[in-house]
C-alpha cells in the first residue's frame, strides 16, 4: 500500500508489511472474545491514542482512553463529524465494507454547527413525543408475545427470537411502521447487514435498501399522519425535506434495534453468568437496572464509532492528528480505562460511562431514556415470565461475534420449564 499524502504515519514501514510500522490492524480473534485484553495492551504499548488500520489497511486512529474520547467529543471545531474532511478517500474502493458507516449522507450523523441542532432538535422533539409509560406497556405486550412464541418448548435461542426482535417492533411502531409483515422483516434484516456484517453480506446493497423502505414510510406518513415519530418530524417548523427525515428516520432506527438488542442479551448473559446476580434471577427486578448499567460499562453494545475527522492539525494524547485525519472513538475502551475505575470498580449508581457518546453529537435526549425503557422492559418481563431460566450451555461456549463496532453474542441459547401461555 502506497504512503498517503498526510497520512498520521511518519515511520517507514518495515520490511514485509503491507502498511505502517507499528499500527494495529482492527479485526481479528481478540475483538471476538477478549477485546478489553486487546484495549489493554494497545494503551499500554500506544498510550490513549492508537494508531490502526481499518478494512483494506486504511490508516486510521483508535482513541482508547477516557478523558481523550471526551475531548474529541467535546470539541467540534477540531474533531468534526462531516467525512468529507478524510485525506484517504483517494484510497476507498467503492465496495468498501465500512461505507455505510463514513460515505457522506445528509443525515443529522454528519451535519455540524447550527444545522446539525436544527436536525437534533428535530429528532429530539419527536422523541419527546414518545409517551415512556406507554412505550413501557407496548414493550411489555410485545415481550409476552415472542414469550409466548417458545414458552411451551423449554428452550429458545434469545439472541434471534428475543433480543433483537423486540427493539426492532417497538422502534417500527414508534415511527409509524406496522410491526409486522415482509417488508419489516426485510427491513430489520437490512439494518443488520448494514451495521454489522456477516460474511458474505452486502452492507453497501443492504443500506440502499433501507433507505429505500424508509423513503417509503415517509410518503406513506406525509398522506396519512398519525401520532408517531415520522409523522411529528414531517409536522415539524423547522421543515426538514423528506430526504432529510428519511436519514434521520435510519439514524434513528438503527440506533434503537442493534444496540438495544445486545444492551438487552449482553445483560442477560450477565444475569445468568454472573454469581453476584444469579440469586436475584427469579424475582428479577433487583438487580436488572444494576446489570444494565454494568453492562454498558463492561460490555456495552457499540464498542468502537467511527468517528471524527480532524478540522486542522492537532494534538491528542501525546500524537500529531493531521488535518483530514479519521479517528475511531474506542466507547469500550474508554469505559474500562483504568484512570476512571477507582479500585478497578466503577459502582452500579455510576452513569458516567461513554455508551451513548458524548458531547453535541452524542445520542440526543430522550433517546437513552427510551432505549432504557425497552431494554429494561425486555429483561423484567422475560425473568418474570420465565423465572427458572437457565443457560442451555456453559458459559465459556457462548461466543461473541466477530465485529469491531458491535459487541453482541452469536447466539444466547436457554433452557427453562415449559409455560403455557
Amino acid at each position: 500500500m502506497t504512503e498517503p499524502t498526510g497520512s498520521p504515519y511518519e515511520q517507514s514501514p518495515p520490511p514485509g508489511c503491507p502498511a505502517h510500522a507499528g499500527a494495529v490492524r482492527l479485526g481479528g480473534l481478540e475483538y471476538q472474545q477478549t477485546p478489553s485484553q486487546l484495549y489493554r495492551s494497545m494503551r499500554r504499548e500506544h498510550g490513549a491514542v492508537a494508531p490502526v488500520l481499518l478494512d483494506g489497511d486504511v490508516p486510521a486512529w483508535l482513541v482508547l482512553g477516557y478523558s481523550e474520547v471526551s475531548y474529541v467529543t467535546g470539541h467540534d471545531e477540531l474533531f468534526a463529524r462531516d467525512s468529507r474532511r478524510w485525506n484517504q478517500w483517494d484510497n476507498i474502493p467503492a465496495d468498501w465494507p465500512l461505507l455505510p458507516f463514513v460515505g457522506y449522507q445528509p443525515s443529522v450523523l454528519f451535519t455540524e454547527g447550527e444545522e446539525h441542532r436544527r436536525r437534533a432538535g428535530v429528532i429530539t422533539e419527536a422523541l419527546e413525543g414518545v409517551d415512556q409509560f406507554e412505550l413501557a406497556r407496548d414493550s411489555a405486550r410485545i415481550a409476552d408475545r415472542l414469550i409466548a412464541s417458545f414458552a411451551g418448548s423449554g428452550q429458545a435461542e434469545l439472541m434471534d427470537a428475543y433480543a433483537h426482535a423486540l427493539p426492532m417492533i417497538a422502534a417500527v411502531q414508534m415511527c409509524g411502521m406496522p410491526h409486522e409483515g415482509t417488508d419489516t422483516q426485510q427491513l430489520v434484516d437490512d439494518l443488520r447487514i448494514s451495521l454489522d456484517a456477516r460474511e458474505g453480506d452486502d452492507p453497501v446493497a443492504a443500506y440502499t435498501r433501507v433507505g429505500e423502505r424508509i423513503q417509503l414510510l415517509v410518503k406513506e406518513k406525509r398522506e396519512n399522519p398519525g401520532a408517531d415519530v415520522t409523522s411529528r418530524m414531517l409536522q415539524h417548523a423547522a421543515g426538514l425535506t423528506d430526504e432529510e427525515i428519511v436519514q434521520d428516520l435510519i439514524s434513528i432506527i438503527a440506533a434503537a434495534q442493534q444496540p438495544t438488542a445486545n444492551w438487552i442479551c449482553n445483560t442477560l448473559r450477565l444475569m445468568l453468568t454472573d454469581d453476584r446476580f444469579a440469586l436475584n434471577v427469579s424475582g428479577g427486578r433487583l438487580s436488572v437496572g444494576e446489570a444494565l448499567n454494568e453492562v454498558l460499562w463492561l460490555d456495552t453494545p457499540t464498542q468502537n464509532f467511527i468517528g471524527r475527522w480532524a478540522v486542522r492539525d492537532t494534538q491528542l494524547g501525546g500524537r500529531q492528528i493531521r488535518a483530514g485525519d479519521c479517528l475511531v472513538l474506542g466507547l469500550a475502551a474508554a469505559n474500562t480505562d483504568p484512570q476512571i475505575w477507582p479500585e478497578s470498580h466503577v459502582g452500579p449508581e455510576n452513569s458516567a460511562h461513554l455508551s451513548f457518546s458524548h458531547g453535541e453529537h452524542r445520542c440526543p435526549y430522550p433517546a437513552p431514556l427510551l432505549a432504557d425503557v425497552i431494554a429494561r422492559t425486555a429483561v423484567e418481563t422475560l425473568l418474570e415470565r420465565l423465572p427458572d431460566l437457565v443457560l442451555a450451555v456453559e458459559p465459556h461456549e457462548l461466543t461473541w461475534r466477530p465485529s469491531i463496532w458491535m459487541r453482541g453474542l452469536t447466539s444466547l441459547p436457554v433452557q427453562f420449564t415449559p409455560a403455557a401461555h
